[in-house]
């Protein structure tokens, strides 16, 4: 399936999305990138899992795609340069990690920060810094927040710093707890959201980078 946008690829900023898995906020930006007004382009798809949705829906949508893991690349170093050189080749500008399970080297939040702001961005499904860190990621934020009784969750939009949801906030989008509330019914309303926020947040960074502000 190609993409209808007919604004020329050179006009737009060069998305990476690196998934892990089913890949719904991969394919909610991809569709976002669709639009007549959209300031980037999806340009690749990158993950450590090969036989993941991510990547089905990639292929789907003619967007080239890249396997890098422990099991392709054990040592660390030959990981991150070849993690470097797939992004030099699509000449990616921006990064986004959308549901991404291994934590990127420094050497890549290095590159991807050129004047001191990181270019790589992070979803994650609670209101940071709140339910954040190692081992919070996916289900476990939602049985969390339900185990600590919080009336209130949502999703948060971040720059990544390298360390685990630490980096600068830019936008978060508030959801009711409910208390029929199961981890799975919290998951799908925060999961409806960041459909929404993510793909508004990379727009926004994209002008900055296209305007010479990020």
């Amino acid at each position: 399936m190609t993409n209808p946008n007919d604004k020329p690829d050179s006009a737009r900023i060069n998305l990476a999305v690196f998934a892990s898995g089913s890949g719904s906020n991969a394919e909610a930006i991809i569709h976002y990138s669709w639009r007549t007004t959209s300031a980037f382009r999806v340009a690749l798809m990158v993950s450590n899992n090969s036989r993941c949705g991510a990547m089905e829906r990639a292929m789907m949508f003619d967007i080239p795609t890249v396997h890098l893991s422990s099991t392709t690349h054990p040592n660390a170093d030959e990981y991150a340069n070849a993690l470097a050189s797939a992004l030099q080749e699509h000449q990616i500008e921006m990064i986004a990690l959308a549901g991404f399970m291994k934590k990127l080297p420094q050497e890549i939040v290095q590159i991807f920060s050129p004047k001191g702001r990181s270019r790589i961005f992070n979803i994650h499904p609670s209101l940071l810094p709140n339910f954040g860190g190692h081992a919070m990621y996916g289900m476990n934020v939602h049985k969390a927040v339900i185990a600590a009784r919080e009336s209130t969750s949502g999703c948060t939009v971040h720059e990544v710093d390298g360390e685990y949801d630490t980096g600068t906030i830019i936008a978060q989008k508030s959801v009711a707890v409910l208390m029929a509330d199961t981890p799975e019914s919290l998951a799908a309303r925060v999961l409806a959201f960041e459909h929404e926020l993510y793909p508004d947040v990379l727009q926004q960074k994209a002008l900055e980078i296209q305007n010479n502000i990020l």
